[in-house]
């Protein structure tokens, strides 16, 4: 009996050691099949151009094949759940924002960032407020002066509620000691195309938004100081306040835990490249976006530090 018994545990432990040794190596051989990349949003959004640039400029550098495939719904907990109930083998990944980490906790949703692998930050894009030029009130002066005579009437248009750049206005209000309406639109386009009809005062976005509607403005932006980019837009401490120098909206990627060390350290490789690239920093920065390469590790710590900031603030 003890001798079966032995022998019942050898092969349990030479199953184990065969599965991991494959795994392992499939790591080493990756990748030997398309990399799947999801986007949270429909096509055409900031993200979505975000992971179609990236599978471009990655071709420089690898030869695997990359497939976008967009899967929009709850501001990325869609996304997210497929990531969580796929398969761990670095095949599949998800351009992610900064914006998803909020939607998780402004809806409550049951999923714990930190239970995704956050493989890499590839930018930090500040955040803006951003007028109509057509409108009599279109400077961070005006805004403010027309909020406290409106006193909470003030509309400002933007995505969904409870979204990183609604959080990002409420903390504005706060600074300046001011109330406004956030009116909710299905999209950042549509709240957008809202500012252009005149239907509110402002938009909270990144300065890229303004790209191709010469009826935009940057009114103020989130940064330490003045962006050579926009060398005659202020910047919020130029007004007096304080703790709104880095309110920014990042992107980067994410993945199901656990996937192999090799498919890891290829990602990792080919990030750095990517980050690197010229014709990647040139299609970026223009627009004040700070090209980073932020690791796993150090990205990881940004997205809980983000966690614990939203669900600070978002009652």
């Amino acid at each position: 009996m003890k001798k079966i018994l032995l022998v019942i545990v050898l092969l349990v432990v030479s199953s184990l050691f065969v599965f991991a040794e494959g795994k392992k190596e499939a790591g080493a051989n990756f990748p030997t099949k398309p990399i799947t990349i999801i986007v949270y949003t429909k096509p055409g959004g900031l993200i979505d151009v975000t992971a179609r640039k990236f599978t471009d400029i990655a071709s420089k550098y690898t030869k695997a094949t990359f497939v976008v495939e967009n899967k929009p719904g709850a501001g990325g907990i869609v996304a997210m759940k497929y990531i969580m109930g796929g398969n761990n083998d670095g095949y599949t990944i998800m351009a992610a924002t900064k914006s998803n980490i909020a939607k998780i906790v402004s809806t409550k949703a049951d999923i714990d960032p930190m239970d995704l692998d956050w493989l890499a930050m590839l930018m930090a894009d500040p955040e803006c407020v951003i007028t109509n030029k057509t409108l009599p009130i279109n400077t961070w002066e005006d805004v403010v002066k027309d909020a406290k005579a409106k006193n909470g009437n003030q509309i400002w248009v933007g995505p969904a509620a409870g979204g990183l750049d609604h959080v990002v206005a409420m903390k504005i209000w706060k600074a300046f000691g001011i109330s406004a309406k956030w009116v909710p639109f299905a999209s950042g386009g549509k709240a957008m195309a809202a500012l252009l009809g005149k239907q509110g005062v402002a938009y909270v976005g990144n300065p890229r938004d303004i790209a191709g509607k010469p009826d935009l403005k940057i009114a103020v932006i989130s940064s330490p100081k003045r962006l050579k980019e926009f060398p005659d837009v202020p910047v919020f401490n130029e007004f007096g306040v304080k703790g709104l120098d880095n309110e920014v909206m990042w992107r980067g990627f994410v993945a199901k835990k656990g996937m192999p060390a090799g498919a890891k350290k290829w990602y990792d490789d080919l990030f750095k490249k990517v980050t690197a690239d010229k014709d990647w920093r040139a299609f970026w920065e223009p627009y004040g976006i700070d090209v980073v390469y932020y690791p796993s590790a150090k990205f990881n710590e940004v997205v809980k530090k983000d966690y614990e900031d939203f669900k600070a603030y978002i009652k």
